[in-house]
């Protein structure tokens, strides 16, 4: 069974173009050497197709302590690479985005313990869902209004809903996210599979792995690692058995 990641992050006003400059690898971030592919889609005219201008104008005129983006951080198969891995991207992006303005960045970087790649993508994505209207870049991102949509900004797609129907949908999301990762396991060959379920879920009775970020990793020594990687790799076949 193959590990499954999907994680949704919230970016609020003014963290927008810096998150952009991470995701593609600009400005500070130029030096990392992981990037695979970057692209954008859905953008108000205003915006000439770039990401940048679009998250700059969201920092500068979304409403105060408003989400400027939502991202999700999804892992991807390193099985499936050149123009299949793309097709799978498109296709998680056509889900997870819609019609929305998104951006969105491949990165493949070293995994830090056992090797090999951590290939997953990063999806940025406006709440602000088009309508047909023509807005300027301070209009889009002001109040909805209801009554004269023309007059007012682009209707938010988490509005009106509750935590409970967020959680649903967030449920719903991972599904979906997964079975489109395993269709495309399928149609190029692959048996293995991922599960959004939790381990719990699945009847796994072992607690899932607690994330160690770079900073711990790189803080280990190397008999740490190996231990921690010998340790890991038993769970997992004790998972099979």
């Amino acid at each position: 069974m193959k590990i499954f990641h999907l994680q949704l992050k919230t970016g609020t006003k003014g963290k927008a173009v810096g998150h952009s400059d991470y995701i593609r690898r600009e400005g500070r971030y130029r030096s990392r050497e992981d990037l695979i592919d970057v692209g954008c889609g859905n953008l108000p005219a205003w915006a000439e197709d770039s990401g940048r201008a679009f998250w700059a104008a969201a920092d500068a005129h979304e409403r105060m302590n408003g989400a400027a983006y939502r991202e999700f951080i999804v892992a991807l198969p390193n099985e499936l690479v050149g123009s299949r891995s793309r097709e799978l991207v498109q296709d998680l992006i056509h889900f997870l985005a819609g019609a929305k303005p998104y951006e969105y960045a491949v990165h493949a970087p070293e995994a830090s313990l056992e090797g090999g790649m951590n290939m997953h993508l990063h999806l940025m994505v406006s709440d602000r869902m088009p309508d047909g209207f023509q807005r300027s870049a301070p209009q889009m991102f002001r109040r909805y209004n209801s009554y004269r949509p023309e007059a007012g900004g682009c209707r938010k797609d988490a509005c009106g809903r509750t935590s409970v129907q967020v959680r649903e949908s967030l449920i719903e999301t991972r599904q979906m996210v997964a079975s489109i990762i395993n269709d495309h396991l399928q149609r190029n060959g692959i048996t293995e599979r991922v599960d959004h379920r939790t381990l719990k879920e699945q009847g796994v009775g072992r607690r899932a792995e607690r994330h160690l970020g770079a900073f711990r990793i790189r803080e280990m020594a190397q008999s740490e690692r190996i231990a921690y990687v010998d340790a890991r790799r038993s769970m997992r076949s004790n998972d099979r058995l």
